[in-house]
């Protein structure tokens, strides 16, 4: 399956969501890996572009589209930063993925505190 099916896909599955989240949509494929990833956006904590999803992390590792909040996410940010990260924006999912960037899966949802779903790959 090549991008563009993919993203069709994808798109049409974010749609029938599209009442959950009014604010914005968009995709990210991996036609090599088969994968697609969709996400529909209620904007809250960082209503700006930069909070737009599915994001990819900083170093390029990582992509994820995140449902939900992290309550401490700016106590993470604090100590995120006191490490050297450096973010674009001010939500959550930044936070997240800059956690499991540095942090690794299991430390960075160890050490957040919220109620969430997410799709990291």
């Amino acid at each position: 399956m090549n991008d563009a099916d993919l993203k069709r896909i994808a798109t049409r599955m974010a749609d029938r969501i599209r009442h959950r989240g009014p604010d914005a949509g968009a995709t990210w494929e991996d036609a090599a890996a088969g994968v697609a990833l969709a996400h529909r956006r209620l904007s809250i904590i960082d209503t700006s572009p930069l909070g737009a999803q599915p994001m990819r992390s900083g170093d390029g590792r990582w992509v994820i589209t995140f449902n939900g909040e992290i309550y401490n996410y700016l106590e993470l940010r604090e100590s995120l930063t006191q490490e050297g990260a450096c973010f674009r924006g001010h939500s959550d999912t930044e936070v997240l993925l800059e956690a499991v960037s540095r942090w690794g899966f299991s430390r960075a949802l160890e050490r957040s505190n919220g109620m969430f779903a997410i799709a990291l790959w």
